[in-house]
């Protein structure tokens, strides 16, 4: 059976990381996060980054000590054994595809404005090419990422320019009507636009090294986007302040109309390379987690199928790939897409955190090549960290997204059922 081929070094998966982070959620979130945080929106970016640098670290030791594409299926079933590691992977799994398919969507939207091209042609469109791409190679794929990275880059980096001289004239420590609650419930809406940095480790398979490089650019990522958030943030609330910026469809053209600049088209086309860029790596991360598990048998043995010429999980893209369009034609609203999503990732990030603590008792002679700073005794306290930061934000999420988990968590166990059932024929 064909193998993954491993041509990615640590600047492409960083490249990867950046690029997925960047995406589309400080175009279309900062807003939204404004009219919850006020002009502390920039303490909410702070706060989603503070837990998702506890959980990167808890992945970077594991990404270290596990290095396989389906990470997260790994990673669980190691620590806990079959039965969550299937759940968690099945939730992480639909997360993937609903951001993705909401993410087209935006995309199909701000192709629309520009060429007027029906929405639902454009988002199909990015699908298809993305899921094209994909199966083509993985470098073509980061290379690809790359220059829309470099692109989503320059335009906030213009963000924070046009924004630099009015620094100090808005009170940056005034939050919005909620007070320290809006700005709690902000951090929760913002972990949407930090999503990305923890699928690094489906690309361990195809990066050479992948024990250092991985963890490496795990962290890296994550300064790297975190230092640009804060800086936007920082420069857009002193522009216009939170609530004209909160109540704006185009927050960040917002912020250029204010200081004279025409930078609508701008702006639309930087978005469009942005969403586009989103799409392609959540459906990388989607495809390799689905092709882990069907790997291993925890799903049907042809979503593992490797090309024997491109060395792609061909036939997982494909599924990924078509239940995003199935998404994009069902979900409209990306704030509710934020929320489902963001549940997933959570409930991932409970398991992975804790999946770090019990290896640790478990199985404490493994080689760890990279290891969470800070113990006490044999406990790691930054993944205790970042479970009951974890839980904080889970709570912020309203009761229609938990019941929504709940139905796909019964459905995840239907089909674990079913594959075991299966197995136990075959054997």
């Amino acid at each position: 059976m064909a193998e993954l081929k491993r041509s990615l070094g640590l600047f492409e998966c960083t490249v990867m990381g950046v690029g997925v982070i960047l995406g589309a959620g400080i175009y279309a979130l900062v807003g939204k996060a404004a009219a919850l945080g006020g002009n502390l929106v920039w303490a909410s970016f702070i706060g989603a980054a503070t837990v998702a640098a506890f959980t990167g670290l808890s992945y970077a030791e594991l990404a270290g000590l596990i290095p396989k594409a389906g990470g997260e299926y790994y990673y669980a079933r190691r620590a806990f054994g079959d039965v969550v590691a299937f759940l968690v992977s099945w939730t992480l799994l639909a997360g993937l595809a609903v951001a993705s398919g909401a993410v087209a969507l935006g995309f199909g939207g701000y192709l629309s404005a520009l060429t007027g091209l029906n929405p639902v042609l454009g988002t199909t469109l990015i699908l298809a090419c993305s899921a094209l791409l994909l199966s083509w190679g993985i470098r073509e794929t980061v290379w690809a990422a790359a220059g829309a990275t470099a692109l989503e880059v320059v335009g906030l980096i213009a963000v924070v320019c046009v924004g630099a001289p009015h620094l100090g004239e808005v009170n940056l420590l005034e939050a919005g009507p909620e007070g320290l609650r809006g700005v709690s419930s902000a951090a929760a809406l913002i972990f949407f636009a930090y999503i990305g940095f923890e699928e690094i480790v489906q690309l361990a398979e195809e990066t050479r090294d992948p024990t250092r490089n991985v963890p490496r650019a795990l962290v890296l990522s994550i300064v790297i986007t975190t230092a640009l958030y804060v800086a936007v943030a920082l420069a857009a609330v002193s522009v216009v302040g939170y609530e004209r910026l909160g109540s704006s469809q185009s927050p960040l053209v917002e912020v250029f109309s204010e200081v004279g600049w025409n930078a609508g088209a701008v702006i639309s086309i930087i978005a469009l390379f942005s969403t586009g860029n989103t799409v392609l790596i959540l459906l990388l991360s989607a495809s390799r987690l689905l092709y882990g598990m069907a790997d291993d048998g925890a799903l049907p043995g042809v979503l593992g199928h490797v090309g024997s010429w491109r060395r792609t999980p061909w036939v997982a893209t494909v599924a990924v790939g078509s239940m995003a369009v199935a998404v994009a034609l069902w979900f409209e609203d990306i704030e509710r897409v934020a929320s489902l999503t963001n549940l997933a990732i959570f409930a991932t990030f409970l398991v992975i955190n804790a999946a770090v603590i019990r290896l640790r008792f478990s199985e404490p002679e493994l080689p760890r090549p990279f290891r969470v700073p800070l113990t006490l005794g044999r406990v790691p306290l930054l993944p205790v960290a970042g479970i009951v930061t974890t839980l904080f934000l889970m709570g912020q999420v309203g009761l229609f997204t938990f019941a929504w988990g709940a139905g796909l968590a019964a459905v995840g166990l239907v089909v674990w059922a079913a594959m075991r059932a299966r197995a136990r024929n075959a054997g």
